[in-house]
């Protein structure tokens, strides 16, 4: 029996500690979300509701490839109803990568039909949303030096987006230009549409395509070869490094499917970041020792057993939420670090349910040895009946819920799990350990029975001893 407790208590120590030490050694440590670190969050939604819900799941995944692109670590893109939630910690250039996300990079190749002088009479612009592929348009150019943009009227489109297999930045004298890469059906299209500019025929009479981002006019170069390769095609324009790279980037991922506009956008500094872990790490922390005193001050030895198994709690969660954070991404947020606070009390609770059940047992006239066995098995059964009730209710609101409550749950259903592994192998050998050396049990200030509040070695009178008494 003796070896079966010490196995356990060995077993579960060099697992936690184990695996603390080897986090610290290989540099992990809990990935931060966006209010513990800083970042910008941004809810976009298309103006209208989306009836199909694949057109939504395929613009997340667009908005995920482009946010990897940029490097930001952790980073969550979610979806609520018709709306999609990207949230980027600790990104340095928040507007830029706002700008990268949300753009939905619809790109065009169409042939110019006239030119429309800024200062002329000219056609109503063509809306954003009806500038549909198989139509005419009529479009503005990008605005240049603050002068009023040309305007464009187009044919329908000969070549789009999809036809791209990749773009690439290069800077071109004078300024930045984007490489564009077809695919071998793409390059057929987009080649269709320059042999007729090149021809001057009646579908391109000025010989012009026009390269439509977004439903504007980034440039409209005079075709000079009918025929281009694959990797010819270039888009020029008065482009920053920035916006080349950027532009490439947005392009290589290919366009949303569906116009997506900015309902709100809250940033976060760093600095507010830290002071938010700070505030909680302190919260949590003087909470925690509170109620350590406290247990020490009413159960005495058994106080520091509830403070060893806090220690061995918190690196197995360390070291959890630490693999989790290297290998699957989850962020740890202000909302998990409330998860984790109150799961303390949930710990605690397990303790002293153990400990009062204890108590009873031995009140009941059973020695201290002999009740340590049998108060945690009835103990273990209302531990168990309660993390589980606690792990539903995690449970649910993760599965229902997203956001800040999503990731509370989360860390509420972790500690919940943690606290019956930590309480079945390290609380319930470390007492029964105890209970056998008289030193740890006999003690008037520390020891086991006066932290139980009965005497150090209880006697068991017999039937017909009590009888006679009487």
């Amino acid at each position: 029996m003796r070896r079966r407790l010490l196995t356990s208590l060995l077993a579960i120590l060099v697992i936690a500690f184990g695996s603390l030490a080897a986090t610290l050694a290989a540099g992990n440590a809990p990935q931060l979300g966006l209010d513990l670190q800083g970042g910008a969050s941004v809810v976009l939604q298309p103006p209208a509701s989306v009836e199909d819900p694949a057109v939504l799941d395929q613009a997340i995944e667009v908005i995920r490839n482009r946010v990897d692109a940029l490097g930001v670590a952790e980073p969550e893109i979610t979806r609520q109803g018709d709306a999609v939630v990207v949230e980027l910690p600790g990104v340095k250039d928040q507007q830029r990568a706002l700008e990268v996300v949300g753009q939905t990079a619809q790109l065009q190749f169409r042939p110019v039909l006239d030119v429309i002088a800024p200062d002329a009479e000219a056609p109503p612009l063509t809306p954003r949303e009806e500038a549909t592929a198989d139509a005419e348009v009529v479009l503005a150019g990008e605005r240049e030096d603050g002068a009023e943009p040309p305007v464009y009227r187009l044919g329908p489109a000969g070549a789009l987006g999809d036809d791209l297999e990749g773009a690439t930045a290069r800077f071109s004298q004078p300024t930045w230009a984007v490489d564009l890469t077809f695919t071998s059906e793409g390059i057929l299209r987009f080649n269709q549409l320059a042999q007729a500019c090149f021809n001057g025929a009646p579908t391109c009479p000025l010989r012009s395509v026009a390269i439509v981002l977004d439903a504007t006019v980034a440039s409209a170069p005079t075709i000079q070869t009918p025929e281009f390769q694959a990797d010819q095609v270039q888009i020029t324009g008065d482009f920053s490094e920035a916006e080349a790279k950027d532009l490439a980037l947005v392009l290589s991922f290919g366009a949303l499917p569906v116009q997506l506009e900015q309902q709100s956008v809250s940033t976060v500094s760093a600095t507010l970041g830290r002071d938010s872990l700070r505030a909680g790490l302190i919260a949590g922390g003087l909470g925690t020792a509170l109620v350590l005193l406290y247990l020490v001050a009413y159960y005495r030895v058994l106080g520091l057993v509830v403070a060893l198994g806090l220690c061995v709690w918190a690196a197995l969660q360390w070291s959890v939420i630490s693999y989790l954070g290297v290998s699957q991404g989850l962020a740890l947020s202000l909302a998990g670090v409330t998860g984790i606070v109150v799961s303390v009390g949930v710990t605690v609770d397990s303790y002293i349910v153990y400990f009062e059940r204890l108590k009873d047992e031995v009140r009941s006239g059973r020695s201290l040895r002999s009740s340590v066995d049998r108060g945690f098995k009835r103990a273990f059964r209302t531990i168990l009946a309660a993390d589980t009730s606690a792990f539903i209710g995690a449970f649910l609101l993760w599965w229902l819920t997203v956001g800040p409550v999503r990731g509370f749950a989360f860390f509420l259903g972790l500690s919940t799990v943690l606290d019956l592994i930590v309480a079945y192998f390290f609380t319930r050998p470390l007492v029964a350990m105890l209970a056998r050396r008289r030193r740890l049990t006999s003690g008037r200030l520390l020891g086991v029975a006066a932290g139980l509040g009965v005497a150090p070695s209880p006697t068991v009178a017999s039937p017909s001893t009590v009888g006679a008494g009487r």
